[in-house]
C-alpha cells in the first residue's frame, strides 16, 4: 500500500502533499496549485483508481480494483478533521481486526466471530486480546493508525562533471512515516505539513 501511495504522488502527473494509507484505503491531499489534467475531477477519479489498481495488481501479483473518490475542503481545519478521521477509522478497524481473527483462530467461524463482537466496548475489546496474549498498546502504531506519506528535502553529494570539483544537492523525496503523531499532536503535525507545502486549500482524494 505505501508503494502504490507513492506512486501516486510521485508518477501519475498531480501534485500530492501528504498521502496517507491504512488497511486497504488511499487518501491523497492535493495542493491549491494542483493543475493537473485541468482539475477535471472525472479525469482525476479516473487515472487515480486506474493507476493505484495497475500498480497495486503488479505488486501483488494478483488482480486489485480500486475506486476513488474526491473531497473539496474549503479549509485548513476540514482537512485536519479529514484525516484525524480517517486515523480513528484506522484506529478502530484495526483492535476489531485483532479480536475477529483471535475468535477464528479460537475455532469459530465467520459469524460467530462476528456476533461476539457486535456490541463490544472497546475495553472489552482489549481485555479479550490481552487474554490471548495480546496487548494491543504495544502493536506498531502502523497497524494501528496507518501511514503517512510526505515529501521532504535531503542533501545529496556529487560531483561537478565540468570541474570535478565536489558539490553538494538539494533534492526531494518522499518519506514513509510509519509512525505518526496522534490526537492533537498529529492535528498540529498536519497543520504544518499543509503550511510547508502551501497546501491551505486543497482536495483529497
Amino acid at each position: 500500500m505505501l508503494r502504490t501511495a507513492e506512486h501516486l504522488m510521485s508518477g501519475c502527473g498531480v501534485k500530492v502533499a501528504y498521502g496517507y494509507t491504512q488497511s486497504d484505503e488511499i487518501s491523497l491531499l492535493f495542493g491549491p496549485n494542483e493543475d493537473g489534467f485541468g482539475r477535471k475531477l472525472r479525469k482525476l477519479l479516473s487515472i487515480l483508481s486506474g493507476e493505484a489498481s495497475a500498480q497495486f495488481s503488479l505488486l501483488l501479483g494478483a488482480t486489485a480494483v480500486f475506486d476513488c473518490r474526491i473531497s473539496q475542503l474549503p479549509s485548513v481545519e476540514l482537512v485536519v478533521d479529514y484525516f484525524r478521521w480517517r486515523a480513528e477509522d484506522a484506529h478502530r478497524n484495526a483492535l476489531n481486526a485483532h479480536c475477529y481473527w483471535r475468535l477464528r483462530r479460537q475455532g469459530r467461524d465467520v459469524g460467530q466471530a462476528t456476533e461476539a463482537l457486535r456490541g463490544l466496548s472497546r475495553s472489552a475489546k482489549n481485555d479479550l486480546l490481552f487474554q490471548g496474549g495480546i496487548n494491543f498498546n504495544d502493536l506498531p502504531s502502523w497497524q494501528k493508525r496507518g501511514s503517512g506519506l510526505y515529501w521532504e528535502d535531503f542533501e545529496r553529494p556529487g560531483e561537478n562533471p565540468v570541474t570535478g570539483e565536489r558539490v553538494v544537492a538539494l533534492r526531494r523525496r518522499i518519506c514513509h512515516d510509519l509512525a505518526l503523531p496522534v490526537k492533537d499532536a498529529y492535528s498540529m503535525f498536519l497543520r504544518d505539513m499543509i503550511e510547508k507545502t502551501g497546501a491551505s486549500r486543497g482536495q483529497v482524494a
